[in-house]
């Protein structure tokens, strides 16, 4: 296992290759997609100091405020796909070295990753008990009023988070060679049905 902490260096991320198993420590910000129509239209400053060779977690925790301390309850990965239109820009402009979600992301993602030193970490759906156990420290809040409980930027301090390389930045993409194995053998499975 590979053990790496935010801030996260093109250097660190270039070396990741798909396959590989990381244990993530240190600041994660959560984004769905208000806060990344959000990041794009408006570029925000006060996301900048925590996204710098950072990672966003596309995440809609279940989160308890007990005695004005909050802290999550269940912080299971979202589909990342619906960020596809603009995940992209969002690594450029706030310089973001991982991208943590489910189901892995499409070609213009793809490309940012290797263009500007980034890859995809996929995150086990249907563990969110178990991945909140990971965030030790909600540190603020973004956009709670405003956007709800799952769509706000939650900014959090993390110890031990596992994740897979599933998308790294020399172009290569786990989620792309399932999808083509995956096409081939349905086409097999259609043809001996026609036959």
């Amino acid at each position: 296992m590979i053990e790496l902490k935010t801030p996260i260096s093109e250097e660190e991320i270039r070396k990741l290759k798909c396959g590989d198993v990381v244990s993530l420590s240190g600041i994660i910000v959560t984004a769905r997609d208000a806060g990344h129509k959000l990041m794009i239209e408006e570029k925000p400053e006060f996301l900048r100091e925590y996204l710098k060779e950072g990672v966003i977690y596309h995440c809609g925790p279940v989160v308890k405020n007990e005695d004005g301390k909050w802290s999550f309850v269940s912080a299971g990965p979202t589909t990342s796909i619906r960020e596809e239109p603009y995940q992209a820009d969002v690594i450029k402009e706030y310089t973001v070295r991982g991208i943590i979600g489910k189901g892995g992301m499409g070609p213009k993602t793809l490309q940012a990753c290797k263009d500007y030193g980034a890859c995809y970490l996929h995150a086990i759906g249907g563990a969110g008990t178990l991945i909140a156990r990971s965030v030790k420290e909600i540190i603020t809040v973004f956009k709670l009023e405003e956007f709800g409980t799952p769509e706000a930027f939650w900014v959090c301090r993390a110890e031990n988070f596992p994740v897979m390389v599933t998308m790294d930045s020399h172009g290569n993409s786990i989620h792309e060679d399932i999808d083509k194995i995956s096409k081939v053998n349905f086409d097999k499975i259609i043809e001996s049905i026609s036959a």
